[in-house]
Parts: structure tokens; C-alpha cells; sequence
């Protein structure tokens, strides 16, 4: 960076992730802008703060972050309570943002649109490296503004492209035009949202533990609203990687879900689709045909789609990456994220090295670093950005020596739909507990180290 050293370095997204890094980057003496889409820090957490995490508070708070909250007078949350969304929120992320370090560097309402070299595409090389980075912005207002800046850290995660509904990766036929009748990936089922489900004939579609969570929510509202009906599809030929392990389960908390998803099924309560894989959409005047590939037709009022997400890199197009060609994350940490193989508790520490790119001085950081890998934890996104201010600073000694300590159990569950820090969705009664003693991560001590999400690997399940 030293050609270009009296620029700042762009921080894009102001979730966990981006604000850790502006703030290590302000402890390296280096000066971040922060460009966030929404209209608040955390923007995206606000539309699943209804969501408990499964990770505790003292996995969930950046060191760095927490070195600029302390002299405003800001109380540390109890460090094993399980913190939901809001609550991520409103005790940590707004008061982070609102420290006069880091607000007069965030710009909010601001939507980055591309990412490119001063003066040249991806296909020029002389001076590239030297050469600084202008990253286009459109503003509130419809304003587009290009700023100049000496490095890029894209920490803005995976929220806004959700995995398609149909088959091989691609949308099903009719997808975008049934668009009005598709949930949000993790509706709050019971409180704000309560009004698109009531009543409704509603099918849940994808196998991890957000489907899982949205369907007891679901059984639970029909209770008092006798109209439901739930639906639920999965690709696989049957729902028993869904179950788990039951009362064998290591984990209470996550055999107590499957238990109790398999009878509501068992009951009748919840109907369930297996073997269907979605390959189109007819939307009609007052509900939605899904078609499977083998002809079979659900009929629903809405969809929720618990399908996964992935990376964004259409703004990336004119610099140069290397991704992994299966799970979309840097190359050299592809392998070791991969769902296939690892869970989050398998997942080993990783700095600016293993998220380097051909684009120098560049970093893809934070879930969106772990492409369509669902494996991802707060805790490791906050060791990778203090590695690169390291790697930025030029203390590459401080840059290659990654640690990490993890929770002892790595994380409760995983889910092809979020990252392994997010979420389990809670019923209004266990809301009102702050720490259910079914809780998996509320043991004082869990036993193990790493552990797998109750599958043979670190994948959920088949949508």
C-alpha cells in the first residue's frame, strides 16, 4: 500500500465482520471508509432479529471493537448467554457504530455497484498493483459516486442472493415471476410476519435446521390459527438426516428438534414431500402450482425458501479472483471449508494468506469469503480481518500467525441456509427464556471439540 498510502482502504458492508475490520484497520493506523447498503449497521441481522444464534456472546464480539466500545461506557453482555439478532443489534452493533471512530467513516445508504482498478480492466497488468482501487457507489438519492481508495475488504456477506427454489443450481421456470409469493429466507413466523402465514397454505422447501425451525414455528401457529396448512418439500428421499440422533443426539437441544419435527410429521401436522426437486412455478390469481421434475404438483398460498445462499460477485467482474470452482471461496481455503467434508468446529484458523487473491491487495472476508459454504462463524471472520490490517500494515509476521479459540463444541448446528452462527428460530414461549436449559450451547462445558452437525460431514442435509 505505500504508493498509495494516503488513501483509505474500503470497507464494504457494516455487519459484524465490516466494522471489526474498520476496526482493527483504525488500530494498524490505517484509515477505513465504510460503505454499508442498508439504512442502519447491521442492516441485513435487522430482518432476522427475531433469530436466537447458536454461538455465545463471547464468540460474537470482535476484541478490536470491543477496544472502542469500552472508554464510551458500553456494558459487555453476559458472555455465555446466546444472544438472538436484535439483541446482536442493539447491545453491540449500533453502539459500535456509533462511536465517533467509526461514524464518521460509515457511510449508510450506500450500495456498492462495482470494483475496479483506476483507469484500467481486468485484462491490464502494468503497474496494476500500484495502481489505486475505485469503488462506485449509489447513494441514497439515486446518486452514483466513484471513491478512489488504496485497498478493498469486501465483508458484504451472503443475505441478499439466496440459493434458487429449483434444481442444478438454477432458478426454477417461473421463479422471478412467482416472486410475490416467496418468503423472505427465515420469516419471523409468529411475531412480525404472522399476518403472510396465518391461515395460509404455506410450503417450507430445504432440509437444514432453519427449515426445520420455521416448520415447528409454523405448527405452533396453527394452533391458533386453524386455517394453516404446512407443507414441506426436500429433495433427498427422506427427512432422517433432518430428525438427527433423537434422545442419543449428543447435543439435547438439536435431538430435541428433530424429535419433535419428526411427530409433528408422524402426526400429520406437518406434510411431507420427499424426492422433490422443484422444476417450475405457475403462479395463479390466488396461490402457487410447484411442479416437481417427476411431475408431482404441491399447491401453496406462500414458499419459504430454506434453500442456502451464495456469494454476489457480480461486482467483482474487473478484478482478478481466485475462487475454489466448487464452494466459490478463495482457492487455497476452498478445501478446507468445503461442506462435504468439514463442519464449523473442523474449519482451522486463516488469515490474509488463504485469503489472498491475484488482485493485490484485495480480500473477499466474513461469510461471503466462504462462497456457498455454510460453515462459517463470527469468530473466525473476526481472526481473518485482524490478519489482513496486519497483512495491509505490512506486519506480516502478525498477519501469518492465526489463532483461534472456538467454542469447545465448534457450534450447535450448521445450515445450508446460514452460517453456522445462525440461527435457531424460537417459539414466543422460549423467547421468554434468555437461556432454555435445552440450549446446546448453554452447557457450562460442552464435551468435544469440533463436532459434526449430525450428519458424516459438515453438510446439512439435500435441500
Amino acid at each position: 500500500m505505500d504508493s498509495v498510502k494516503n488513501l483509505p482502504v474500503a470497507v464494504i458492508g457494516a455487519g459484524p465482520i465490516g466494522l471489526a475490520t474498520a476496526a482493527h484497520l483504525l488500530e494498524r493506523g490505517i484509515e477505513p471508509v465504510i460503505f454499508e447498503a442498508g439504512p442502519t449497521a447491521g442492516a441485513a441481522i435487522e430482518q432476522w432479529r427475531h433469530i436466537r444464534l447458536f454461538s455465545p456472546w463471547r464468540f460474537n464480539l470482535d476484541d478490536a471493537a470491543v477496544r472502542l466500545l469500552e472508554p464510551t461506557g458500553w456494558e459487555s453482555p453476559r458472555p455465555t448467554a446466546l444472544p438472538y439478532g436484535g439483541e446482536l443489534i442493539d447491545h453491540y452493533l449500533t453502539p459500535l457504530a456509533a462511536t465517533a471512530q467509526i461514524a464518521s467513516r460509515l457511510q449508510t445508504g450506500a450500495r456498492v455497484v462495482a470494483v475496479t482498478r483506476q483507469g484500467m480492466d481486468k485484462t491490464h497488468v502494468r503497474d496494476r498493483d500500484t495502481t489505486p482501487f475505485v469503488v462506485r457507489v449509489e447513494h441514497d438519492g439515486g446518486e452514483v459516486r466513484d471513491h478512489t481508495v488504496a485497498a478493498v475488504i469486501d465483508a458484504s456477506g451472503t443475505w441478499s442472493t439466496r440459493n434458487p427454489l429449483g434444481t442444478s443450481g438454477m432458478p426454477a421456470i417461473g421463479e422471478n415471476t412467482a416472486a410475490d409469493r416467496i418468503s423472505s429466507p427465515l420469516p419471523d413466523v409468529a411475531g412480525r410476519d404472522r399476518a403472510a402465514f396465518a391461515g395460509r397454505r404455506v410450503l417450507v422447501v430445504g432440509a437444514g435446521h432453519s427449515a426445520a425451525n420455521t416448520l415447528i414455528n409454523l405448527a405452533d401457529l396453527a394452533k391458533g390459527e386453524p386455517g394453516t396448512s404446512i407443507l414441506w418439500a426436500v429433495r433427498g428421499t427422506s427427512a432422517e438426516k433432518v430428525y438427527g440422533g433423537g434422545d442419543a443426539d449428543g447435543l439435547p437441544a438439536r435431538g430435541q428438534l428433530g424429535s419433535r419435527l419428526r411427530r409433528l410429521v408422524e402426526a400429520g401436522t406437518i406434510e411431507l414431500h420427499t424426492g422433490f426437486g422443484i422444476a417450475t412455478l405457475k403462479t395463479h390469481d390466488t396461490n402457487v402450482s410447484v411442479e416437481s421434475v417427476d411431475g408431482r404438483t404441491i399447491d401453496a398460498d406462500v414458499i419459504v425458501p430454506c434453500t442456502g445462499f451464495r456469494p454476489d460477485l457480480d461486482i467483482l467482474r474487473e478484478l482478478r479472483l481466485n475462487l475454489d470452482p466448487a464452494v466459490e471461496a478463495p482457492t487455497e481455503l476452498g478445501p478446507l471449508i468445503d461442506p462435504e467434508f468439514h463442519s464449523c468446529g473442523t474449519v482451522p484458523p486463516h488469515g490474509a494468506k488463504l485469503l489472498a487473491h491475484p488482485e493485490k491487495d484485495f480480500y473477499i472476508v466474513g461469510m461471503k469469503s466462504y462462497g456457498r459454504a455454510p460453515t462459517f462463524l463470527l469468530a473466525t471472520g473476526y481472526e481473518q480481518v485482524r490478519s489482513v490490517a496486519a497483512a495491509l500494515a505490512g506486519d506480516q509476521a502478525a498477519a501469518d500467525t492465526v489463532h483461534l479459540e472456538l467454542p469447545e463444541t465448534g457450534v450447535c448446528s450448521s445450515d445450508a441456509g446460514t452460517s453456522c452462527d445462525v440461527p435457531a428460530t424460537t417459539t414466543a414461549s422460549a423467547a421468554q427464556d434468555p437461556e432454555p436449559q435445552g440450549s446446546c450451547c448453554a452447557a457450562p462445558e460442552p464435551a468435544f471439540v469440533g463436532f459434526p452437525t449430525g450428519l458424516a460431514h459438515g453438510r446439512s442435509s439435500d435441500n
